[in-house]
């Protein structure tokens, strides 16, 4: 194998910790396939950046290379892939402050609510995007309501990203769409 050199350019505002979903776009040899997920922890009260689950997703770690391990439910390396594209937005809330004072319990009461809404979030992104035909490779569960509100605005940063989202269109308009590419 040669060496090859490659660029990576990721804004300073994806560094921001807090509660984000992305969107793994990803060119595998058996066409597109999408991951949705999120960040804000199950288990712990901490809200990484999306730029910190890029890597992880990828890597080695089982408990956290969730993409990697779907990828391979297909038979895919991911190293076999031709591209893999993030879509991220966020953070729509901030990390909770870890202030002093406040013990991990505390912690996690102001957590969890916030965990909640976004993981809500996460299902209905999961499951907009399966309907509008996308093949996306994991499946979200979570039992809790989003807001409808904030939900639109999400959606919408999305909707410009996967146009067979968009609310309204007929098959007709989405093929316009692809020959206008």
């Amino acid at each position: 194998m040669s060496a090859v050199t490659h660029v990576v350019t990721v804004p300073g505002s994806m560094l921001k910790r807090g509660f984000w979903l992305y969107v793994w776009r990803v060119e595998t040899p058996k066409g597109e396939m999408l991951y949705v997920g999120r960040t804000g922890d199950n288990s712990s009260p901490h809200a990484s950046a999306a730029y910190t689950r890029m890597g992880q997703h990828l890597g080695s770690a089982k408990t956290q290379n969730a993409l990697r391990q779907h990828l391979r439910k297909e038979g895919l390396e991911p190293e076999d892939c031709t591209a893999f594209h993030l879509v991220a937005h966020g953070p729509i809330y901030p990390e909770v402050e870890h202030a002093p004072g406040l013990d991990r319990a505390a912690l996690m009461e102001k957590h969890l609510p916030l965990r909640d809404l976004v993981g809500a979030m996460e299902k209905a992104l999961a499951e907009e995007l399966k309907q509008a035909g996308y093949r996306v490779l994991n499946t979200v569960k979570w039992k809790h309501p989003h807001d409808p509100v904030i939900w639109e605005t999400v959606r919408a940063a999305f909707e410009a990203h996967f146009p067979k989202l968009v609310k309204g269109l007929t098959p007709k308009d989405l093929d316009k769409l692809q020959v206008a590419k």
